[in-house]
């Protein structure tokens, strides 16, 4: 083996998921490593790389985005175009868009095999497609895992499985679980866990497989953040481990955020206007993802309190029917002296850095949650499905930047499923969120202070700049020589 004498001389294959909660900090990484001069292939599909292409073109020519058909088997029962998590039309369809992915590979190879093309040097490729192995074999380059979510979550589901403790879980979704291996007591629910599709089972299998196998895994973190966890997970695993994040701050230029992931379909000049126009931290910023839904009861409750709350606040509602339950004067008047309903993408990182924004309602995805850390804002934690209900742990009791609303059970693909969360409890948790008191006071300047640690660890010197340089020292020193000596 050798190690290049220069860092563009490797060349890393980033593979992911395709939802944009797992391709927005994979092309963030991409960016990264074009920052430090290697050069990057990252591999989706048309639609995906039509979102992805204007962050990744302030990077050309070092970022190769590659756009390569997406073909299901015919019997997948996909609907045609469906080439992203968000755009199924149900849960239904999410082991059928799981088993696709994996129609991804032969095309893959065939890219990456053709005559004059640099090998990878190293392969990142998110956890959720196991199938990556083969081209890290093929190409004998170290592979990598992305998960997508806080070193909290990882760790709290790798020690339930390693221990055993979730083929123990029975049937009852009320039933307590506490997360073994944990610094300090995780108490979650079966049906939070949300372990109990069994159409899955294969492809969990094949995840925890090829996640043993790996060479390493990447995080989208911060040690400052997580270190008591970072030192238990590389002691469980044996992993190398490492944490480069927040890598939503990659883009130094803010007009750089402006269409990441997306186009807004309000001018995102407008929503910076309409913020420039309120008060120092007195605006609600108010999104659950690319993906979460509210079922149309929980919709009129939410604008029943941010209305009664009597402050100003910003509503992102995503597409098809997640304006079900809306009232009618948000939908003939979304812009307000105190309000502004947007429909479709919006700025996210640049809202949040905004600073008219003094709280945030997420749903607690990872990547909303750590935006809402590096802008300093507190949260109001509303967790939906998948690991959200441990970000809110994260959120709530460890980091003590956030309030819960209250929800206890996840909702379905369309929000339906789960009681509704009633005015006042919503109330309860703005006002927490936007005042309380002492502790909320206490609250914001905690709120500020990770904020200031996570600028700081992606600069030069910083824990997460030091860990981008391991990892390309890393794969420059797990190099192998190929047969014509390159």
């Amino acid at each position: 083996m050798k190690g290049p004498n220069n860092p563009e001389d490797l060349h890393f294959l980033l593979l992911p998921f395709m939802a944009p909660g797992h391709m927005l900090p994979m092309s963030d990484i991409a960016v990264l490593l074009a920052l430090r001069g290697a050069s990057v292939t990252l591999i989706t599909t048309p639609l995906n790389a039509a979102r992805l292409r204007p962050t990744l073109s302030h990077h050309h020519p070092l970022i190769s985005l590659v756009a390569l058909p997406f073909l299901p088997a015919p019997d997948s029962g996909l609907p045609d175009g469906c080439e992203s998590f968000d755009a199924l039309p149900s849960r239904d369809h999410e082991p059928a868009f799981f088993r696709a992915t994996e129609s991804l590979l032969a095309p893959t190879l065939r890219h990456l095999r053709a005559p004059g093309r640099a090998p990878p040097r190293c392969v990142i490729a998110d956890a959720f497609l196991p199938w990556a192995r083969e081209i890290a074999r093929e190409f004998r380059a170290p592979r990598l895992v992305f998960h997508g979510c806080a070193c909290f979550a990882t760790l709290c589901f790798h020690n339930l499985i390693a221990n055993g403790a979730l083929a123990r879980v029975g049937h009852e979704r009320e039933q307590r679980i506490i997360v073994p291996g944990m610094p300090h007591e995780v108490e979650i629910t079966q049906e939070q866990l949300q372990v109990d599709d069994t159409r899955l089972d294969d492809l969990r299998v094949e995840m925890w497989e090829a996640g043993e196998m790996a060479d390493g895994v990447v995080v989208n973190s911060f040690e400052e953040l997580e270190h008591e966890y970072l030192d238990v997970y590389r002691e469980a695993t044996g992993k190398d481990v490492w944490m480069i994040g927040p890598v939503s701050l990659s883009n130094k230029n803010p007009s750089n955020t402006m269409d990441r992931g997306g186009k807004a379909s309000t001018n995102e000049l407008r929503c910076l206007d309409w913020l420039d126009q309120r008060e120092p931290k007195s605006v609600i910023y108010v999104s659950f993802g690319s993906i979460g839904r509210l079922s149309p009861p929980q919709t009129a409750e939410l604008a029943r309190a941010l209305e009664s709350s009597g402050r100003n606040f910003m509503w992102v509602i995503k597409g098809g029917n997640n304006d079900n339950g809306l009232p009618e004067e948000f939908k003939e008047e979304p812009i307000t002296e105190r309000r502004m309903v947007v429909h479709g993408w919006a700025p996210q990182v640049a809202i949040l850095s905004h600073g008219a924004v003094g709280g945030f309602v997420t749903h607690c995805g990872w990547n909303s949650t750590l935006e809402g850390v590096c802008a300093g804002v507190p949260m109001v934690a509303w967790p939906l499905f998948a690991e959200q209900f441990l970000n809110e742990k994260l959120v709530v009791d460890v980091l003590r930047v956030g309030v819960r609303v209250g929800v206890e059970r996840p909702s379905g693909w369309a929000g339906e499923g789960v009681g509704v969360v009633g005015v006042e409890a919503i109330e309860r948790a703005l006002e927490e969120v936007m005042d309380g008191g002492k502790e909320g006071v206490l609250r914001r300047m905690r709120a500020r202070e990770l904020g200031e640690m996570a600028r700081k660890a992606v600069e030069v010197g910083g824990s997460s700049y030091v860990n981008m340089t391991r990892l390309i020292d890393y794969v420059s020193e797990h190099m192998y020589v190929n047969d014509d000596g390159t």
